[in-house]
């Protein structure tokens, strides 16, 4: 059931890609590169005068994947460490098709789209990324999920001899997703294998990522190794942190404030460091599509 979901962004939309991999540098340089593991996730419409493109050295440089280490340029540094060949996922859990899946294997039965998506940090920073990868829906239904599933726990892969981050207890580690089943099969939620049309960097999330663009970016877990349908609500790393802070949905919602700060704007990154801030849009500009998800729920108090 692939091309469910019709773009409305252009390409006139997209973030500079050198802006997109920059987004870290910037943001340390305004005092804002703390908080949730939000690295690959962002979006919104970029206007003339964008950031002019780095290098690769400079781009690739300054990112944040903890695994690999809290520091900017740990990820860069780090991250070839991972092995993503060969690669498998494990689907378990409440599904009728239990196993270890090879990826492959996963990609030889998938329809690889392009998707231009907004994509909103927790940090109140945003972009246009055009990714590449599969519907969730349809992977999800190759293992064939039971009635009773209500909800997706996602992990992401665990290997201290290759991710010197481990070795400190920044979280609970593995880091660990979960949608609600409706979230999960929504047209809009992907499994990104690329961006920019090229294989997703190791420090991004290689081989295989969700991204949920109306959710802000933690939500969307990197480097994903296992898949669980279960009927009870999983945990998530970032809410077993700081419950205050990252509940279970994260929704993005300009009325309901981060504790440390507010959510009602963001910065479009490509911008430029003087460039106005804008208004957030509800569900990231995809509340067409996603609202009635949540109808009777209060979305201030379930954030």
């Amino acid at each position: 059931m692939a091309n469910r979901w019709t773009n409305r962004l252009t390409m006139q939309d997209v973030t500079p890609e050198a802006a997109f991999l920059n987004r870290r540098q910037i943001l340390a340089g305004m005092g804002m590169a703390g908080g949730a593991m939000a690295l690959g996730a962002p979006a919104m419409a970029q206007e003339e005068g964008a950031l002019k493109p780095n290098s690769f050295e400079e781009i690739s440089s300054y990112c944040n994947y903890y695994e690999f280490g809290t520091g900017k340029g740990d990820p860069s540094a780090n991250a070839h460490r991972l092995t993503t060949e060969p690669w498998s996922v494990t689907i378990d859990g409440m599904v009728d098709r239990p196993g270890d899946y090879a990826l492959e294997d996963i990609l030889s039965q998938m329809t690889i789209e392009g998707r231009l998506y907004r994509f909103r940090c927790v940090e109140a920073w945003s972009m246009v990324v055009p990714w590449n990868g599969f519907e969730l829906a349809d992977l999800l239904d190759l293992a064939g999920v039971q009635s009773g599933a209500r909800y997706v726990a996602f992990e992401t892969v665990y290997r201290p001899e290759e991710m010197p981050g481990l070795r400190r207890p920044v979280l609970d580690w593995p880091y660990v997703e979960g949608l609600r089943l409706d979230e999960a099969l929504n047209p809009l939620t992907i499994m990104a294998t690329g961006i920019y049309g090229k294989p997703l960097p190791n420090q991004n999330g290689a081989p295989l990522r969700l991204v949920v663009p109306w959710k802000y970016g933690f939500k969307s877990i990197k480097s994903v190794v296992r898949i669980t349908l279960t009927d009870k609500q999983p945990p998530t790393a970032w809410n077993k942190a700081a419950p205050r802070e990252y509940g279970f949905y994260s929704n993005v919602n300009p009325s309901v404030d981060h504790p440390r700060w507010s959510q009602a704007t963001e910065r479009t990154i490509g911008g430029g460091l003087f460039a106005k801030r804008k208004p957030t849009l509800m569900f990231n500009g995809y509340e067409e599509e996603v609202a009635a998800l949540y109808d009777g729920m209060d979305l201030k108090a379930q954030f």
